[in-house]
């Protein structure tokens, strides 16, 4: 009996003993952060890098709104952050704890930014684009877009004149296609990794025309497509006219299923509108006229932190430019200039 007794203690303090530790781990997870510091350097070089520092008892991640439509979880609290433009902007740091309780405190930063072209094509020579920057993608069929052109290295599809380059779209029967059209590409010859990119131009209007300006990954002979990555900094439809699409395709947002947005602008085929990608290794953001409407999260995960060349074109029909009014017979992209700033 006296054994008994002396088991009968040992477990009920065992039990005790577990559930006060239980008891504690609980509430020490339970805790809510304290304490949120929130620190910014500014760099002097107008490069637009801000390095902030965020700390908190008891945080386990930090979430940063950086007051330009970019949003980035750290688990440190430590990261540097480039801004694309000039300007006074207004941070946000949520502090979360690991039962999910939160505070925030916000800052003001202000940057310059002064960038510098590296590269750019003015067009300001007339003749055929300038083979030291472009060359031709040839065929048909769109590359499984189900298109109906056949794209050519030909004047009649692609010259410079007056201080523009012009992608002409024609009805005409060539090698078993019904329209001929130029797909320019600086594949071989220029590619980057992070930067601004600007575009100027005036897009061709039609039932089924489908101009783009884009980018794909340097390793797409060896990675394939999606793996490589792409940016459509500007897509339209003749269908539907005015509307600007901006998508990225990459392995689980391929095809139709990009992780893309739109802009509804005004005179798109009549006016040259300037079309913007800024890409860094933090976002990749998209701007219609400097109006930003469509921002990516970077990060390992996607395939956007290599080189990636250019490339414009106009296609017809397809899988995107849909049904095809058969009384166009030309329709034409204007391009004034393409500048990527470092």
């Amino acid at each position: 009996m006296k054994t008994m007794s002396l088991l009968s203690i040992l477990t009920v303090s065992l039990l005790s003993i577990f559930s006060c530790k239980k008891d504690s781990t609980a509430a020490t997870n339970n805790v809510a952060p304290t304490n949120l510091t929130v620190a910014a350097t500014v760099t002097t070089d107008n490069s637009g890098n801000v390095a902030f520092i965020a700390s908190a008892t008891n945080a386990t991640t930090y979430d940063y709104d950086y007051g330009d439509g970019t949003f980035q979880t750290v688990v440190s609290g430590i990261v540097t952050y480039k801004y694309a433009a000039s300007g006074t902007y207004s941070v946000n740091v949520i502090a979360k704890s690991a039962s999910g309780q939160t505070i925030s405190k916000s800052i003001q930063v202000t940057v310059t930014v002064v960038s510098s072209v590296f590269w750019s094509d003015e067009f300001n020579t007339d003749g055929a684009p300038d083979p030291a920057k472009w060359g031709y993608e040839l065929g048909a069929g769109g590359w499984g877009n189900s298109e109906l052109q056949y794209y050519t290295g030909r004047p009649e599809n692609s010259i410079v004149q007056g201080g523009v380059l012009k992608i002409k779209l024609l009805k005409e029967n060539y090698s078993g296609s019904s329209y001929t059209s130029a797909r320019l590409l600086s594949k071989g010859k220029f590619a980057f990794t992070y930067g601004k990119v600007e575009i100027s131009a005036k897009l061709p209007a039609g039932g089924g025309t489908w101009p783009a300006l884009w980018m794909l990954g340097s390793n797409i002979s060896n990675a394939g497509w999606p793996d490589c990555g792409e940016i459509d900094i500007m897509e339209h439809k003749g269908n539907e006219l005015n509307k600007i699409y901006g998508t990225l395709h990459y392995p689980g947002h391929s095809g139709g299923n990009g992780n893309g947005a739109t802009k509804v602008i005004s005179n798109a085929t009549t006016a040259f509108h300037k079309y913007t990608l800024d890409w860094s290794a933090a976002a990749i953001k998209l701007y219609v006229d400097d109006v930003l409407f469509h921002t990516v999260a970077n990060s390992n995960a996607v395939p956007f932190n290599q080189d990636f060349f250019l490339l414009m074109n106009v296609a017809m029909g397809g899988t995107f430019g849909g049904t095809v009014d058969p009384t166009v017979t030309n329709a034409t992209m204007e391009v004034d200039y393409i500048r990527v700033y470092k």
